[in-house]
């Protein structure tokens, strides 16, 4: 019984510290810009850092957000296990234009796409509402995006 207890211990110390692990991933940032609204966006541009992208955090500022920056035009879908906040995802093709947006609600494993039709390179997750809240729809532009490699 000590053993199974030791096990046990063991197994969920190491499951919690890959979870640490996860979150301690370094983002640098970046100043977007939709119209006339600024966004503080942290880049996730790495596998591991878009792995990791927003889960575990309990809140976020109200203009902050965060830009995934992907290796190549595709289709690209988001999801949102193990993360905690209602997000916003606008995807976004390699000139900035916003394809669509769409709402995700937290700990789902609800698939959230981009429209098939244009390939996107980027999608940026802000607070649940926010683009809806500032009329920033398809079409519109979103400057200053980190360069695609």
């Amino acid at each position: 019984m000590k053993t199974l207890l030791a096990i046990l211990s063991a197994t969920a110390l190491l499951a919690s510290a890959g979870a640490a692990t996860a979150q301690n991933q370094a983002f640098g940032t970046a100043q977007l810009s939709a119209g006339m609204h600024l966004i503080q966006a942290e880049v996730a541009a790495s596998d591991a850092q878009r792995e990791q992208g927003l889960m575990f955090r309990e809140k976020m500022a109200n203009n902050a957000g965060m830009v995934f920056v992907f290796t190549g035009p595709a289709t690209q879908c988001m999801w949102m296990k193990n993360t905690l906040l209602p997000l916003s995802v606008a995807f976004i093709d390699a000139e900035g234009k916003i394809v669509n947006i769409e709402d995700m609600q937290p700990q789902t494993l609800d698939s959230h796409c981009s429209k098939k039709a244009v390939p996107v390179r980027y999608a940026l997750e802000m607070n649940l509402g926010w683009f809806k809240q500032k009329n920033i729809k398809p079409g519109t532009v979103i400057g200053n995006l980190p360069r695609l490699r």
